[in-house]
């Protein structure tokens, strides 16, 4: 498997398996195993942070992968790609303030918040598994192009 192939894999399964962790996490909240579920986050957190460094890295320094379907339903993927990135940069800052909550020991903020911010962290890995099964296995596309060129054309 070439780079091209091989980075959006790989930050692919980094953001799952934070999807995953924080499932596990959410569970170990909820039977009040709190050591167990404050690892299993961190665990989460770290899985994520290696996604974004990944597919920073690789957006910044390779470029991005344009959509190669038909051109029919381009509209439709642009409006789920931006639906995706919106709930990323969401995610993203939900979860960074749940965390931080949490190690201040602001827990019923932390509870709270927590609960809106997993659902929107598993709805944005779910769309962004699909965003990847489009553009590198559904139809997959050979070139790599600066990002703004990628999404717009």
């Amino acid at each position: 498997m070439e780079m091209n192939a091989l980075l959006p894999a790989t930050s692919t399964f980094f953001i799952v398996l934070s999807a995953i962790l924080v499932a596990i996490g959410w569970r170990l909240a909820i039977k009040r195993k709190l050591i167990q579920h404050q690892k299993v986050m961190v665990a989460a957190a770290i899985a994520a942070i290696l996604f974004f460094t990944i597919y920073a890295s690789r957006t910044l320094i390779i470029g991005s992968t344009p959509y190669s379907g038909p051109d029919g339903l381009k509209p439709y993927y642009l409006v789920f790609l931006l639906f995706h990135i919106v709930l990323a940069i969401v995610a993203a800052v939900f979860g960074i303030t749940t965390i931080t909550l949490g190690f201040r020991k602001k827990f019923s903020k932390h509870r709270k918040l927590g609960r809106v911010t997993s659902i929107i962290w598993f709805i944005t890995a779910i769309t962004g598994t699909a965003v990847y099964l489009i553009l590198y296995i559904i139809y997959p596309g050979d070139e790599v192009k600066p990002l703004f060129e990628a999404i717009f054309g």
